[in-house]
């Protein structure tokens, strides 16, 4: 079955994608659909937004992380059980890794990943500043590639019904459907900080609050039924859905634990640890592992865990919380010092150190980590420097990093990354006995053999096993 699916994209960064995308995908939810969110590219925190609005887990679709052949199968897999699919994009339409490839859809951007997945292109246009210009604008986003189909405009942040009445002239003139105009409204806004928006995960009552009065201005504000027609013109790739198992299976199925030995891989969540992505767990379980979440915030780590899994987040927002987490930062250190595996992205890089910004953190990593101006962003093309729990010396990944702070590491650690050649550091991360711990952002998708790897070290780890009753599910 195809599920009709549309991308809602933007002319650059800010136009209010995410505001928009979220008040869509809610005001469907609300006319009885099924929804199926996406974002494109490498972000964590747009997709907890869908998340609230579609009641269903937000999933990304990102060519640099996990290759192009991927992303059909994973739109496939994520849209299994909905009714139409809604993609939200990243940046501008055109907007990719930049490279010398003279392509102009842009290696990851919106309008590639519009063109695997053969979905329709809605735009949504900033209007402030925007008056009969605005034609010209759009002429260009229709004439600049014919494989992206633009199917209309969703106007933004106008600011009077005479405005809405000349953008709408505008769009005209150009003979696209203007799908939904929303007023400029203070209260349309979702707070952020340093490193953009903050989850969802983290404001709890407050985002649901966010999302219910977003959802209810946006989507009175919408032509709905034009929407989902235009999603039904979706041409997708014939293309098997992604399958976790499978996907375990081809990449090393030597890896896969037996079923009388299933690890626990104990996995941070709650406010401090907010980014990762959703096939993570599920190749951890079709690898043999047993999945147990737990918070640093308040929790213990979990009984019987035998590897943990810290990704990216917040930890300088908690950091106060998370050093005063006893129990849980001994328990860490154990489990380090016993050579149990460790997969540490970026904040869990952080909360692993002896302090950060002069708060103890972990004590599990020999050194430290401190905030600064400057944002390191972008993908990296990066080859592992030595063995460990995730990889082999000189296999090769594409990750990706999103950070303002830096770590001071020992001098005599073990890199678990090089990237020669590029404008930072030539090294990035450690490998401490069991740890690997980094900047770098990876997709599992893109590296399943990793995952199988990381569970059969865990499987043979020494640990008791849980009996059956004790597994976390």
């Amino acid at each position: 079955m195809v599920v009709p699916a549309v991308v809602i994209a933007a002319p650059a960064s800010g136009s209010g994608k995410t505001t928009i995308t979220t008040g869509l995908i809610g005001a469907l939810v609300a006319a009885g659909h099924r929804v199926a969110p996406f974002k494109v590219g490498p972000d964590y925190i747009d997709p907890g937004y869908h998340a609230v609005a579609a009641g269903r887990v937000g999933r990304n679709l990102d060519p640099n992380l996990v290759g192009a052949d991927v992303i059909a199968p994973l739109l496939a897999a994520g849209s299994a059980d909905a009714d139409i699919a809604v993609v939200e994009g990243v940046m501008g339409l055109f907007d990719g890794r930049i490279t010398d490839d003279p392509d102009p859809l842009g290696v990851g951007s919106t309008a590639h990943v519009a063109t695997l997945i053969g979905a329709p292109v809605i735009l949504v246009v900033d209007a402030g500043g925007h008056s009969q210009s605005l034609a010209a604008l759009l002429h260009g986003f229709l004439g600049y590639d014919a494989r992206v189909r633009v199917a209309g405009v969703i106007l933004n942040r106008v600011g009077s019904p005479r405005h809405e009445q000349v953008l709408r002239q505008a769009c005209d003139r150009v003979g696209l459907p203007v799908l939904g105009a929303v007023r400029r409204d203070a209260d349309l806004t979702v707070p952020s900080r340093h490193l953009g928006l903050i989850p969802a995960a983290e404001r709890r009552r407050d985002a649901l609050d966010s999302v219910a009065a977003i959802v209810a201005k946006v989507g009175a504000a919408l032509d709905l039924p034009a929407i989902v027609q235009i999603a039904r013109r979706a041409r997708p790739p014939a293309a098997i859905a992604w399958s976790a198992a499978d996907a375990i299976a081809a990449a090393d199925p030597s890896a896969v634990t037996g079923p009388h030995r299933r690890p626990v891989v104990a996995v941070a969540e709650g406010a401090a640890f907010t980014f990762g992505y959703a096939e993570h767990a599920e190749l951890l379980r079709a690898a043999g592992a047993e999945v147990a979440g737990f918070d640093p915030l308040h929790d213990p780590l979990p009984e019987h865990a035998a590897a943990v899994v810290i990704g990216g987040g917040f930890p300088e927002a908690h950091a106060d919380e998370l050093a005063a987490n006893h129990s849980l930062r001994a328990g860490l250190r154990d489990h380090v010092a016993a050579g149990r595996p460790v997969q540490a992205e970026c904040a869990g890089l952080l909360y692993l150190l002896s302090a950060l910004d002069g708060v103890p953190m972990v004590g599990a990593l020999p050194g430290t980590g401190a905030f600064g101006p400057r944002l390191t962003l972008g993908y990296r093309d990066a080859v592992a420097v030595a063995d460990s729990v995730l990889y082999r010396t000189g296999e090769r990944v594409t990750g990706h990093e999103f950070h303002r702070s830096s770590v001071d590491l020992a001098t005599d650690v073990v890199p678990a990354w090089g990237w020669p050649g590029g404008d930072g550091p030539a090294t990035d991360g450690v490998i401490h006995r069991g740890v690997h711990a980094s900047y770098l952002h990876v997709h599992p998708v893109g590296q399943p053999a990793a995952v199988a790897r990381f569970v059969s070290a865990a499987a043979a780890a020494d640990i008791p096993s849980p009996s059956p009753e004790e597994a976390v599910r």
